[in-house]
């Protein structure tokens, strides 16, 4: 095994566990050590501190697969890994027939994720590390699940960092079916695996589906909805099934508004209290204060407008402005369902900038609940890169 050296005295997040060993940090690299090799990463004076999957071309050029220097990082290591995700979500097959196996880093997998929807297990491999392995995790992804097809969705702009082009296609297994429908939660969702967004779903809004749902019952003549950057219209139907009277559905893509309406049609519901919008957010938002229209419910899940902290300061201008609109479209007592998926926006800087808004629009407001992935989406304690979905429940006074 090749060996990688830290520097003298920048070994301290190692120390702490945390996975990623960025290039300043370290001192060399033995000769002939090649991307998705794994390392023995050392200290300048020869301690062991972990076992690391390299990317040459990457700024992180480690990730620590095993800070336990007795271990064997060979199959059934990589095996134990898969097995183990899988059975930590035993737990939650009760919530329907999808969810998430594998989250990367939190799961001891970095760069590894993989989403089940029904028979159909898609994988997304984000590093060099677990790139050139993606038939074992194939393999292995089938005998632990059980799942009837393999499909790689290795496509997300963060591959280009490792020096990855995309790749994309059936792995192992079954073809995928002609439409591939989960169930959550007693709905029924069409999932576009091989082109949607992501590994075609966002299953880390499970949770938050449900309580859109919930949040129905309150409303004793049946709420307005409005829902922002809508997708597939899985938080509108989620809203329907509850008893909305009515929900306003935007998006800018029209083929994800025609699978909008698929999920309406295949939850039975009353399709005369959907309405779809092609447009953007921001100009539609800005159409509906100039109409003086207003909403119970408002939900605004847009895209990562700040991927890193780089971009924070851009993004923190437009979370600020969709969130200034939503208040004032909000009726009093209505709630504000607000959420950021940007990496390089905290939790606390997402309050602050939703407060300012709210101070902005002349409204008070109370926090009713913090929103977050479901229990298959955790995040590693000492890894906080990895809560990266952070929202807000929104009570106007």
């Amino acid at each position: 095994m090749k060996k990688l050296i830290i520097k003298n005295a920048r070994d301290k997040s190692l120390l702490r566990r945390h996975p990623w060993i960025f290039s300043g940090a370290v001192t060399s690299v033995e000769d002939g050590a090649q991307s998705g090799d794994v390392l023995r990463v050392q200290a300048a004076d020869g301690r062991f501190l972990a076992y690391a999957a390299y990317s040459e071309k990457s700024q992180i050029v480690g990730r620590v697969l095993s800070f336990e220097e007795n271990d064997v990082i060979d199959e059934e290591f990589f095996r134990m890994r898969v097995r183990a995700a899988i059975a930590r979500r035993a737990p939650l097959s009760a919530q329907g027939n999808a969810l998430r196996l594998i989250h990367s880093e939190s799961d001891g997998l970095p760069g590894v994720i993989a989403d089940r929807y029904g028979d159909v297990i898609v994988l997304q491999l984000l590093t060099a590390g677990v790139d050139s392995r993606r038939e074992l995790w194939a393999r292995l992804l089938m005998e632990e699940s059980g799942a009837a097809t393999v499909y790689e969705r290795s496509d997300a702009d963060v591959r280009a960092l490792e020096g990855l082009a995309p790749s994309n296609g059936l792995l192992a297994g079954a073809p995928l079916p002609e439409e591939t429908v989960i169930e959550e939660n007693g709905m029924r969702i069409a999932v576009d695996v091989a082109h949607g967004h992501k590994t075609g779903f966002y299953l880390d809004q499970r949770d938050n589906r449900a309580l859109t749902r919930s949040l129905m019952s309150g409303f004793s003549g049946g709420a307005e909805v409005l829902n922002c950057f809508c997708y597939t219209g899985t938080m509108s139907v989620a809203a329907m099934a509850g008893g909305a009277a009515s929900v306003l559905s935007i998006d800018s893509s029209g083929p994800s508004l025609r699978m909008a309406e698929r999920n309406v049609a295949l939850n039975h519901l009353d399709a005369a209290r959907a309405t779809w919008m092609e447009a953007d957010v921001f100009q539609a938002l800005r159409k509906l204060r100039d109409q003086a229209r207003s909403f119970d419910l408002i939900i605004l899940d847009p895209p990562k407008f700040a991927p890193t902290a780089h971009h924070a300061e851009k993004a923190a201008r437009a979370y600020k402005d969709i969130n200034l609109l939503g208040f004032k479209l909000l009726r009093p007592g209505g709630y504000l369902m607000t959420f950021s998926c940007s990496g390089g926006i905290s939790a606390d800087l997402f309050q602050k900038i939703v407060a300012g808004a709210a101070l902005d629009a002349h409204v008070d407001a109370q926090i009713v609940q913090r929103l977050s992935p479901g229990a298959d989406h955790p995040v590693a304690l000492s890894f906080p890169e990895g809560d990266y979905l952070k929202g807000l429940l929104l009570r106007k006074l």
